[in-house]
C-alpha cells in the first residue's frame, strides 16, 4: 500500500513539475478547505495550491505561522483527501529556522498527501533570514524529501521586496542572488512576490534561472499580460479567501441593517449543485 502511495505521488509531483515548464503558464489558485478545492477544481484547473493564511483565517487564527504545524498538515490533507489533481502546499517559513525542522516539514507534507511546498525566507515581521542558511533550509527541504522517493515540488520564496532592513534600490538584486542560490540548493521554482510592475517582472524572469511565480493581483498585470512577460506560475495567496469573507461580511452586515436577503439571493450556490459537487 505504502509503496503505491509513494508511486501516486510521485506521478503527481512529476505532472506538477512539468506543468511549470511545459505548455501555458501555470495557473494554480488557492483553496483553504476541501469545499473550496472542490469548486476551484469545478473550473477546470489541472493542479491547485493552499494558502497558509486562508487556513489560519478560517482557524480564526492570524497569519504568521499562528497555527501549529499539525493544525496546517491537517488542513491540507483534508483536502488532499477529497482532491485527485496534484496540491501544493503553502508551508509558510517551514515551521522553524533550522534546517532539520524545514527537513521535518518537507517529509510531513508529503505523508499529509501533497506533492509540492512553499518555503519562505522570512518569519513574519522579522528580516530575511540570513542568506547561507536561508539557502541551507531550501538544500535540507530538496534532500529530505527526495529521501521519501517522492520529488516535491519546491517553491522557494524570497520576501525580499517587502524587508524593511533593505534598501529599496538593492531589492531586486537581492531578490535575484536569492532565488538563483535557491533553484541551485534544489528549488524547482522561485516565488517572489510583492511586485507588480511589469519592469521588475520582466527583469526577475529574465535574471532568476528558474521558473518565476508572481503573485496575481488587482494592481499585478493580467494573466495574459503575465505569460507575454515570461512568467511561468502565478498564485493568489489569501485573496480568493479573504474575498469570500468578504462576502460574508457583506451578507451580515445587509441582514442587520436592512433585514434584506440580497446578497443571499445573487450570490449563494443552490443547494443541490453543492450536494452534486461534492458527492
Amino acid at each position: 500500500m505504502q509503496q503505491a502511495r509513494t508511486a501516486e505521488l510521485s506521478s503527481q509531483a512529476d505532472t506538477l513539475r512539468r506543468l511549470h515548464v511545459e505548455g501555458p503558464m501555470l495557473v494554480l489558485p488557492n483553496a483553504w478547505d476541501a469545499g473550496s478545492a472542490r469548486i476551484l477544481l469545478e473550473a477546470g484547473f489541472a493542479a491547485l495550491a493552499t494558502t497558509s493564511a486562508g487556513i489560519a483565517f478560517s482557524l480564526g487564527y492570524p497569519d504568521g505561522e499562528r497555527i501549529s504545524r499539525d493544525e496546517m498538515l491537517a488542513a491540507v490533507a483534508r483536502i488532499t483527501r477529497r482532491i485527485s489533481v496534484p496540491i501544493t502546499a503553502d508551508m509558510e517559513a517551514g515551521y522553524g529556522q533550522t534546517p532539520d525542522a524545514v527537513a521535518e516539514t518537507a517529509r510531513r507534507v508529503i505523508d499529509a498527501g501533497a506533492i509540492g511546498m512553499n518555503l519562505e525566507d522570512r518569519m513574519e515581521e522579522k528580516p530575511l533570514i540570513e542568506f547561507s542558511l536561508a539557502v541551507e533550509r531550501v538544500r535540507a527541504a530538496r534532500r529530505a524529501a527526495d529521501s521519501t522517493g517522492v520529488r516535491l515540488v519546491l517553491n522557494a520564496r524570497t520576501d525580499a521586496f517587502e524587508a524593511p532592513e533593505l534598501p529599496r534600490d538593492k531589492r531586486l538584486g537581492e531578490a535575484v542572488r536569492r532565488g538563483n542560490a535557491f533553484r541551485e540548493a534544489g528549488a524547482d521554482s522561485v516565488f517572489v512576490p510583492f511586485v507588480g510592475d511589469r519592469d521588475t517582472i520582466e527583469q526577475l524572469v529574465q535574471q532568476i534561472h528558474a521558473p518565476v511565480n508572481i503573485l496575481g493581483t488587482p494592481n499585478a498585470p493580467t494573466l495574459k499580460e503575465l505569460a507575454a512577460l515570461g512568467v511561468r506560475r502565478v498564485t493568489f495567496g489569501s485573496a480568493p479567501m479573504r474575498a469570500t469573507l468578504g462576502l460574508v461580511r457583506r451578507m451580515a452586515r445587509e441582514w442587520k441593517e436592512k433585514g434584506t436577503y440580497g446578497t443571499l439571493d445573487a450570490y449563494g450556490i443552490p443547494f443541490a449543485d453543492l450536494q452534486k459537487l461534492f458527492a
